[in-house]
């Protein structure tokens, strides 16, 4: 039977991994993009220009199905460090979440994989191990991006509850090269090899490779039970660990370490040198939180039932640094001159 699979978010830092891996496949490939993102767009892939929250718009994404087994991977969503819920967050990462659902069911499609975020789960104490749950509520997670991911989450196991065969993923901290929107994550990177970077702060996070996690997701999708949730992490890696591999691989100054209270105190001071820079500040209130959380994130069951394994983090600061350079390369060349075809 003819395989169709459908990825929202499609230009995005995961949509675009996992969009790589299925063209490796003999599977048709329909992707949503946001009007005018035509940036390094693949061929073989459909494109629809739409947006979650325009449930008209996602339509003919669904059509002209019939007889095909359809898979939707909904991994269009925003990533945002505010402490408070943001509007236009919860419209896309909730309310864009209610129209996929409606849709899905609507077109009977085989089987919806939502991508959460490991922020959707409840955190524990130090130093309890943080597990797969079976409910979600935003009243039990902390930040704004945590409590839409949470809601949204939710929604999707409450659709599973009515019939429809849903499995979500929870990814921790992605990073990795081919990233065209400038993930918060993705931005430390590049703000430190561009030397934007004024200082490093205590405290960690667990991050994981994109690829891996695009992986983690049709591994999910193909062997995850109906209804169940798998997390898609790492390990705990320092911020000072993650700036002395990239000063290792690719060059870079030393920078000064701040306490997180340091931090905390200096915050306003640093997102003004950040809008300065034209940059988006790194350091808030929810990033400095994050980084001294409880992120013992377990990816054990992702690991023995569906046989996920994530690499080190070295191999993909390496591969990521490699992707910028040759991304500012061919940069150069096309805004040159005397670069032709």
């Amino acid at each position: 039977m003819k395989k169709v699979y459908i990825i929202t978010g499609a230009n995005g830092h995961l949509g675009r991994a996992i969009i790589r891996l299925l063209l490796k496949t003999d599977s048709e490939i329909r992707g949503l993009v946001l009007p005018g993102d035509t940036e390094r767009l693949f061929d073989n892939v459909c494109y629809t220009t739409g947006d979650v929250t325009d449930a008209e718009s996602l339509i003919p994404l669904f059509k002209n199905t019939a007889g095909a087994e359809v898979f939707v991977i909904h991994a269009a969503g925003i990533v945002d460090i505010s402490w408070e819920l943001v509007e236009k967050v919860y419209r896309v990462n909730v309310k864009g979440t209610e129209n996929i659902i409606s849709l899905c069911m609507e077109y009977k499609v085989r089987r919806l994989l939502y991508v959460s975020s490991v922020h959707a789960i409840p955190e524990k104490d130090s130093p309890d191990v943080l597990r797969e749950v079976a409910r979600f509520s935003p009243e039990e997670v902390r930040g704004g991006y945590a409590r839409s991911k949470a809601e949204a989450s939710q929604k999707v196991l409450s659709a599973a509850e009515k019939g429809l065969d849903t499995v979500i993923v929870h990814p921790s901290g992605i990073l990795g090269p081919d990233a065209l929107s400038g993930s918060y994550l993705m931005q430390l990177v590049e703000d430190y090899l561009d030397g934007l970077l004024p200082a490093c702060v205590r405290g960690g996070y667990d991050f994981v490779d994109v690829r891996d996690v695009a992986e983690g997701c049709l591994l999910a999708l193909e062997k995850g039970g109906a209804g169940e949730c798998y997390i898609l992490s790492n390990r705990h890696y320092e911020i000072c660990d993650i700036i002395r591999i990239l000063r290792e691989t690719a060059g870079g100054r030393r920078l000064p370490v701040l306490p997180i209270w340091m931090a905390r105190a200096v915050c306003p001071a640093i997102g003004r040198w950040f809008r300065m820079k034209h940059r988006r500040p790194l350091y808030t209130r929810y990033s400095l939180y994050t980084l001294q959380s409880n992120d013992r994130f377990s990816h054990d069951k992702a690991t023995a039932c569906l046989g996920y394994m994530p690499r080190d983090i070295r191999s993909t600061l390496e591969d990521t640094v490699c992707w910028l350079r040759n991304k500012e390369y061919l940069s150069s060349e096309q805004e040159s001159p005397y670069f032709s075809i």
